[in-house]
């Protein structure tokens, strides 16, 4: 049986350069930095005290103070996207049989802060160990799908996807599958993250991840800039609606993109760092290539992970040219996290929508903060440096790689009757 088609009918977006999709998609093109000195804790005696926090983002705009008490920021984000998102679709769920609508959620960490506050809070008592009652549904990362389908009463496939800063691709993937082989009429798919927390902070500080640029954060996050030094902490959601092709049809939809295919890969090589040769970044993107029956030149955009990191940039330009050979130079490669940071979970699903708005608008958002070459980093690629780049995009791919060598690539194309 011939697999379904799966299309992109609705979107939704809360990010350090915007709040809703028409402002992340702004912010993005105009080259606006997210990063700024960090808010919510006192970062003195931190080596990094800056990181792309959500700008506005009140949670009593969205939910009443009793609702707050059960959501952690990560889940907070997460329902605010899929609302917009829901919305942005036009589906009338009156008219949708909930049995065939599922959720499929990623999370690199899910509730960090809860955990985090909860312990501290332990530690300040006399030893007996009393916890807030939703201490546990709080933090576990699969609430946040729980809590979107509870929300609507989606029935169908319900859960969460953990493979670090590949979680939320995971995620995407998983939902193509669930539909092409009919689990499934329709799957919000996406991802959320809330990892702006003294843990979090000091725990990438820890594995010297992060940059230390305290005196201008805005040009810190600097993919393939000869003098980056780590990448900038972000946070919010990204979700999509993801529809079976005749479904849409059927009802009318407006179609953003299709989903072409996925594809999934290990680089089995370190707890951190990738392959030096970029081994499975070369394996996944094939991978993905193949299962979207996509041939390497059709291929106009690649939004890669692209985090800034000393080893990772250099390991992932020369994975691209390695699958694209000579058609590499005719791509446009960008990395949006040089302007909302790295949203670790979330990263997947706010980039597909970097890359499904680049192909409605033929518009390729820019990697800004580029300075000095880096001898490591063939300058002769186009990184789409410095400001947006107009040009046709008819199939685009986004990279996410995650801590422990997971690598996941997705791929949509400009939507054909």
């Amino acid at each position: 049986m011939k697999p379904r088609r799966v299309v992109i009918t609705g979107m939704g977006a809360l990010t350090p350069i915007g709040n809703t999709l028409s402002d992340y998609w702004n912010g993005l093109i105009n080259g606006k930095s997210g990063a700024a000195p960090i808010t919510y804790f006192d970062t003195s005696k931190f080596k990094t005290q800056f990181a792309c926090e959500l700008k506005g983002f009140n949670p009593l705009d969205h939910f009443d103070r009793k609702d707050l008490r059960k959501y952690d920021r990560f889940t907070q984000y997460a329902l605010v996207a899929t609302d917009e998102a829901v919305i942005n679709s036009g589906i009338d769920l009156e008219k949708e049989n909930k049995d065939q609508i599922g959720v499929i959620w990623g999370s690199g960490i899910g509730g960090l802060e809860t955990f985090q506050n909860e312990v501290i809070e332990f530690q300040k008592g006399d030893g007996t160990p009393r916890f807030n009652p939703f201490f546990i549904p709080k933090f576990i990362p699969d609430i946040a799908s729980g809590m979107i389908s509870i929300k609507y009463g989606f029935t169908g496939p319900n859960f969460a996807t953990v493979s670090a800063c590949a979680s939320s691709s995971n995620a995407i993937i998983d939902a193509l599958n669930y539909i092409r082989l009919g689990y499934a009429d329709i799957m919000i798919a996406g991802g959320s993250e809330a990892g702006v927390t003294i843990a979090g902070i000091g725990g990438f500080n820890a594995l010297h991840a992060l940059s230390k640029r305290n005196d201008d954060p805005s040009k810190a996050s600097r993919p393939f800039d000869r003098d980056r030094d780590g990448f900038v902490l972000g946070e919010g959601a990204g979700s999509l609606v993801l529809e079976e092709y005749e479904h849409a049809i059927a009802r009318g939809a407006n179609i953003y993109a299709e989903l072409s295919g996925g594809g999934l890969s290990a680089d089995a090589h370190h707890i951190t760092a990738p392959h030096p040769e970029g081994r499975g970044a070369i394996k996944v993107m094939r991978n993905c290539l193949k299962d979207s029956n996509t041939n390497t030149q059709d291929v106009d955009l690649i939004n890669v992970h692209g985090t800034s990191t000393p080893l990772g940039d250099i390991a992932e330009v020369k994975a691209v040219k390695d699958v694209f050979g000579e058609h590499a130079y005719g791509i446009n490669i960008n990395s949006t996290k040089s302007m909302t940071g790295h949203l670790l979970g979330a990263a997947g699903g706010v980039e597909a929508i970097a890359c499904i708005m680049s192909i409605k608008e033929n518009i390729v958002p820019p990697t800004i903060n580029h300075e000095n070459n880096d001898e490591n980093i063939d300058s002769k690629l186009n990184f789409t440096f410095g400001k947006a780049q107009k040009r046709e995009v008819n199939v685009a791919m986004s990279n996410t790689f995650g801590f422990g060598g997971h690598n996941a690539c997705i791929l949509f194309k400009k939507f054909n009757l």
